[in-house]
């Protein structure tokens, strides 16, 4: 215990000050004593403990205590601040230590409350004392004494202090039991000092008790965290014991024919792999080894060597293009689609020209072609996938990627994080059985993105056919060649898909169907489907094609026949429960009544003809994830300050359009007939279904068309729809998804469209029966638009 007097002492007060030589000739303790304080502990009385005197001061007043029997008062000292309160001790022992400070042996005797400072000859500090005498302790003291006796002896028993039970056994008296709680190591300066001011005994016995239990209840938590974890420790260590003798045992029975060690290894032998990999499993196998099983990162590698011998290293299947064959299956599994089915076709064609060389001049790898088949749900991007599967004769593997977040869905989580395991193209090959599948990615187009990482960026590596044949997963770790992997993406839209990733791919756009084309879907396919389904014979129940066309008609307006099938198999369950309850006899044909029993009322649905009924309405054509639809565009003048309003959910291309449009109109006012002072107000533009998110460069000349309508209270035209971007200066710039957008105006029941003069080569794409029962404008001036669109 370091001591050392404070530099700011107490002022001396002359009219109290006593002679020290005359106060010592007593023999006894004296009304002032030396001050000794100390900084880093505090002395009870009856506690002998070992200080050191190491500053100049201590040793003055050591020395200044031989006056007086060896007496001092010990204050302890917290900051700047003294306590009331010191200990009247006495110096047992002092000699030099070898490190030149003086150690002393100190005794507490009682206590004493400190008073002023007092005058004397010597350089030590002396201080009034006037001991303090304990009162006879009463019953409810003696009953705190017990208490604390008692607590305190269940914490030394819990903790083993066997030293600290011959302390409280020597307490004679309910202080000196209570003071026992200053050996107690945990508690800090401020509380020892709180213990050595408290005069009174019964409220220094419940300081003690509160402390002590408070100790107790965390040695019993200590206690019971240590005995758990030895209990488990030793559990760990006999069952590790046991499995040694366990496998010592079964050597010298012989019996090891079922040692994982040695079938990994008898594994390996027969897998036909490179070097590299062959290396990489031999390292992991030794490691298992050393290890033991006992081991909880033997878990983790036993898991790696499943994954890794389930991988089909040496499986793979020949390709059996026969085109004639492959054209044979498309036509067989999909109703129109010419035009994809011919891309299709050239890419097996090319496939089987490649067989036979599979390197350039150079060495080096020939790239192959990913396709993307875009186009809006159920027009069958997935059910082409499984074609092509067919004609090559391989097996295939969808995998949807709708949703995912996270890069290690693709690339595999690192063998250091808990659970991990390999990506979805590793878990694709050991589903597919070979190296060489067929590998579906559906839904590529909703890869999204976050703080895990960007999907689409891993995306990159397995779709670049330069890049594929070294594709390492982070959980194998492992080189692998997926060049001999036919990968084919579906998305809805190409809109939302990265520029790097869609320029590695080859897109094939699969637009919506014609009525008729529905008509013929159903018939050779759908149909067919949802009897087997339905547990129904193709002879038991019939549709005709007048109620499937009702069924198309009334029921569906869609690009694909998703919908139309749910609709067909909720008409055909309604025949097959009639068929089970016995209330109907097969063959069963359904009727048109049937038809409303099973699907309801029609819904209704706003045609062109019933919205545009005034001037500022225009009917516009989109292209949406789910195929081409009929939009359309409400203008209204507002007034008050000049300017545009544009609501419907908008994205910023359509914004810009709108401004252009407006701005357009203003510069042509003149010519176009429009008064200049209805201009300088505020126009407000709507596009109906707000809860539907819009944007592309392609509903400029459709809101030029709305706002010139307003402006001129020219109604436009009921039966026409308009596609195409406008400039500042009135050209009409093409755009894209003309298909879809006349298929979407035909079903609608609009018979003319207006597209940009640009789009005329696209008019290629239309159906023959569609094209033929529409009117086909292109233009490449907004002046045209607006002759062509309003009433005459």
């Amino acid at each position: 215990m370091n001591t050392e007097t404070d530099p700011e002492v107490p002022a001396i007060d002359a009219d109290r000050a006593v002679n020290s030589p005359d106060a010592a000739a007593t023999g006894a303790t004296a009304p002032s004593l030396p001050l000794l304080p100390v900084t880093t502990g505090v002395v009870f009385p009856e506690m002998v403990v070992t200080m050191r005197a190491e500053s100049d001061d201590a040793r003055r007043t050591v020395a200044a205590a031989a006056g007086t029997g060896n007496h001092l008062v010990i204050v302890p000292r917290h900051g700047t601040r003294f306590a009331s309160v010191g200990t009247v001790a006495r110096i047992e022992q002092a000699a030099e230590l070898p490190d030149g400070a003086l150690g002393l042996v100190v005794r507490g005797l009682h206590r004493a409350r400190v008073g002023a400072a007092v005058l004397s000859d010597g350089p030590a500090l002396w201080v009034e004392v006037t001991a303090v005498d304990e009162p006879d302790a009463d019953a409810a003291t003696l009953a705190l004494a017990d208490t604390y006796r008692s607590v305190a002896e269940e914490l030394l028993a819990t903790i083993g202090g066997r030293a600290m039970t011959g302390v409280l056994a020597e307490a004679r008296s309910p202080g000196a039991l209570a003071d026992t709680i200053g050996w107690w190591p945990a508690l800090d300066l401020t509380q020892r000092i709180d213990l050595l001011e408290s005069i009174d005994v019964a409220a220094r016995l419940e300081m003690a008790v509160g402390w002590a239990r408070s100790a107790l209840a965390e040695a019993k938590v200590s206690a019971k965290i240590a005995s758990e974890v030895n209990a488990s420790f030793e559990k760990t260590q006999r069952e590790a014991i046991l499995r040694r003798q366990m496998e010592t045992i079964r050597k010298e029975l012989g019996e090891g024919g079922d040692d994982a060690i040695a079938d990994y290894r008898s594994r390996l032998d027969a897998l036909v792999v490179d070097d590299k990999v062959r290396n990489a499993i031999a390292k992991e196998i030794d490691r298992y080894e050393r290890v033991g099983e006992q081991s909880m990162e033997s878990g983790w590698i036993r898991t790696w060597l499943d994954t890794v011998f389930e991988i089909p290293w040496m499986a793979r299947t020949d390709d059996e293009i026969d085109l004639a064959k492959a054209r044979a299956v498309l036509d067989a599994d999909h109703t129109g689609l010419d035009d994809v089915k011919q891309r299709i076709i050239e890419f097996l064609a090319v496939r089987k020209l490649r067989a036979a060389r599979r390197v350039d001049e150079g060495g080096h790898r020939r790239a192959g072609t990913i396709l993307v088949l875009a186009g809006p749900p159920g027009v069958g991007k997935t059910s082409l996938g499984e074609s092509v599967a067919r004609a090559l004769g391989r097996s295939f593997v969808r995998t949807s990627l709708g949703g995912i977040h996270d890069e290690a869905e693709i690339r595999g989580h690192r063998r250091t994080y808990v659970g991990a395991r390999p990506g979805r193209i590793v878990r694709a090959l050991i589903d597919a059985g070979t190296m060489n599948p067929v590998v579906l990615l559906d839904e590529i187009d909703k890869v999204g993105s976050d703080w895990r990482g960007n999907p689409s960026a891993a995306l990159l590596e397995v779709l670049d056919p330069a890049q594929n044949h070294t594709f390492r997963d982070h959980y194998l770790e492992l080189e692998l060649d997926l060049s001999s992997v036919v990968f084919i993406a579906t998305a809805n839209t190409l809109d939302t898909m990265p520029a790097p990733l869609l320029d590695r791919m080859e897109v094939i756009t699969i637009g919506g169907y014609t009525s008729d084309e529905k008509l013929a879907i159903a018939r050779e396919h759908l149909l067919a489907r949802v009897l087997d389904r339905n547990g129904i014979g193709p002879d038991e129940v019939t549709v005709t094609d007048a109620l499937i066309r009702v069924v198309i008609d009334d029921y569906t307006r869609e690009a694909g026949v998703r919908r139309l099938e749910q609709r067909l198999d909720r008409v055909v369950r309604r025949a097959a429960t009639s068929i089970a309850d016995e209330s109907v006899v097969p063959p069963y044909a359904v009727t048109e009544q049937d038809l409303r029993d099973a699907l309801g009322k029609a819904r209704p649905e706003e045609l062109p003809a019933e919205r545009v009924d005034r001037p500022g309405i225009a009917t516009g054509l989109a292209v949406t994830g789910a195929g081409g639809d009929v939009l359309y565009v409400e203008a209204a003048a507002t007034g008050g300050e000049a300017g545009l309003t544009l609501t419907g959910q908008l994205g910023d291309v359509m914004r810009e359009s709108g401004e252009i449009a407006l701005s357009y109109l203003r510069a042509h006012a003149d010519e176009l007939g429009i008064d200049r002072d209805t201009m300088a107000q505020r126009f407000h533009v709507h596009f109906p279904s707000g809860a539907v998110p819009k944007d592309g460069p392609s509903a400029g000349i459709t809101m030029t068309t709305a706002l010139a309508s307003l402006l001129t209270q020219r109604q436009v035209r009921a039966d026409i729809a308009m596609t195409g971007e406008i400039t500042l200066q009135g050209r009409v710039l093409p755009i894209g998804g003309v298909k879809e957008k006349v298929l979407a105006a035909h079903r609608a029941g609009v018979r003319t469209v207006i597209l940009p003069k640009a789009n005329r080569v696209d008019a290629d794409d239309i159906p023959a029966e569609v094209a033929a029962q529409l009117t086909l404008h292109f233009v490449d001036d907004v002046r045209e638009v607006l002759e062509i669109a309003f009433v005459s």
